[in-house]
């Protein structure tokens, strides 16, 4: 049997949804988090003291890095070289579409990997579909009837947190490592527009695009519990988008999972409950016909 797969950010978007697709594969896999709980080893990227336990016997690891902490590029290099102490070999970094190597951030641990690791891959999605479901943009829909956002009609190749699991699996677990990165999109590019129409469709009230300046977005970042650093980063990002930056769609996702990528209808379809409060189409519009205003909320 291989040697296990040190999962960090188990309890995550991407890695919770890894470790299902490793298990399914057959593939032993060991879920990191700080979070201790049934199958999960502890796991504190500030707490060295529990690096060597969650890497020891491991083969290879996908690397979420930490957030809300000042420096998390030496945090993460520092943790891939005592882990290739330990014998881990392969190593799988989720970064970002539109970080290149050398760039800010998770861009230089790519550098570092690319430099320094004999087997890894770099994981570039797009923005993730999930952020409507899990995210940042849930409570909005489902409270306010809207999206908030400074990326104006910039359009973004959405992709299902699904997809980047089976990818990050796929290139975990393939016979030779890749040594490359790959940016990973969904099948089409959309506007906030366009999102906001198709799950208006869906669950049966008009969802609005509200279309705010970077520096609004600081603030409602802020107002939600970000440091203001990363609050700027993420405004940056919109604006990027609204200048084209994610204007895009590429061929390797599917060429790593071999079928195409989860459409953001079908997405949409799967959650209309969490929009809804768990109640369907037909019910959220029979009872608004009453006027009882309760349910627009």
């Amino acid at each position: 049997m291989s040697r296990p797969v040190l999962v960090t950010g188990g309890t995550g978007k991407t890695g919770r949804r890894l470790l299902m697709a490793l298990r399914a594969r057959g593939v032993p896999a060991r879920a990191a988090s700080r979070r201790p709980g049934q199958g999960r080893v502890h796991f504190d990227w500030t707490d060295r003291s529990t690096w060597d336990a969650a890497v020891d016997g491991v083969g290879s690891a996908y690397l979420v890095a930490p957030s809300g902490i000042a420096d998390p590029v030496s945090v993460v290099i520092e943790f891939v070289e005592a882990a290739m102490a330990r014998g881990v070999t392969r190593f799988v970094l989720l970064s970002a579409s539109l970080v290149e190597a050398g760039g800010p951030g998770m861009g230089q641990v790519h550098q570092w990997l690319a430099s320094s690791a004999a087997e890894w891959a770099v994981l570039r999605p797009s923005w993730f579909m999930q952020n409507f479901s899990e995210g940042q943009h849930r409570a909005t829909i489902r409270d306010e009837h809207a999206i908030y956002t400074a990326a104006g009609t910039g359009r973004i190749p959405f992709i299902s947190a699904d997809d980047i699991a089976e990818a990050a699996a796929t290139v975990l677990t393939a016979a030779q490592a890749p040594n490359t990165d790959f940016v990973l999109t969904g099948a089409e590019a959309l506007s906030y527009d366009q999102v906001a129409a198709r799950i208006s469709a869906a669950v049966g009230f008009t969802v609005t695009h509200e279309q705010i300046s970077a520096e609004e977005l600081v603030a409602r970042h802020m107002s939600a519990g970000l440091g203001e650093t990363h609050a700027k980063t993420l405004a940056a990002m919109d604006v990027a988008v609204a200048q084209g930056a994610e204007d895009r769609t590429t061929p390797d996702l599917q060429h790593l999972i071999g079928r195409a990528p989860v459409s953001f209808s079908s997405f949409v379809a799967h959650n209309v409950a969490v929009w809804t409060d768990g109640r369907g189409v037909g019910a959220r519009v029979a009872m608004s016909s009453r006027g009882d205003p309760r349910l627009l909320r």
